[in-house]
C-alpha cells in the first residue's frame, strides 16, 4: 500500500468516532497493540528530544525500505507514534520524504492535541524524517 491510501485507512477509522474521548480510546488501543521495543533499543541516543514523554525511535533500512520502531511511557503518545509508523514505515526514504501526511490533520489530531502534545508529534515526524534522508544519503 501507498503512504496515501494507508492515511486514507486513518482517516476512515477515525472518521467512524464522533467523540473526543473515543478517538483518544482508539489512539491508546493502537499504542497497546504495538509490539514493544526491544531493550536493547532503549537508548539515550533513541530518545526523541522535544517530547515531554519518553519516547525512542529506532529505524533500520530493510531491501531497500525504512523499518520504524518505536515505544513511549506515555499511552496517547504510544498510539500517536504508532500511527505514525503504520503509516511511514516499510517505504523506502524517498517516498517517506516526500510524503504530505494530510491524515493529522483531517483526523483533527493536531487540534485535539495539548502543545505538548503537539510538539512531541512535530519531534517524532522530524526524526522519522532525518532518518529517510539519512538513510537516503547512504544509498
Amino acid at each position: 500500500m501507498t503512504i496515501n491510501e494507508i492515511q486514507d485507512e486513518v482517516i476512515e477509522e477515525f472518521c467512524d468516532f464522533e467523540d473526543w474521548m473515543d478517538k483518544y480510546q482508539l489512539l491508546i488501543d493502537l499504542g497497546n497493540e504495538q509490539q514493544p521495543l526491544d531493550e536493547k533499543y532503549k537508548t539515550e541516543q533513541n530518545l526523541i528530544d522535544g517530547c515531554q514523554s519518553r519516547v525512542w525511535l529506532q529505524a533500520d533500512m530493510v531491501d531497500g525500505k525504512v523499518v520504524f520502531q518505536a515505544e513511549s511511557d506515555a499511552l496517547i503518545v504510544k498510539g500517536i507514534v504508532t500511527l505514525l509508523i503504520r503509516v511511514l514505515s516499510g517505504h523506502t526514504p524517498a517516498e517517506i520524504l516526500e510524503a504530505d501526511l494530510y491524515f493529522i490533520e483531517q483526523i483533527g489530531l493536531r487540534e485535539h492535541l495539548s502543545p505538548t502534545r503537539s510538539n512531541g508529534l512535530l519531534a517524532m515526524l522530524k526524526q522519522m524524517k532525518l532518518y529517510a534522508l539519512a538513510f537516503q544519503s547512504k544509498q
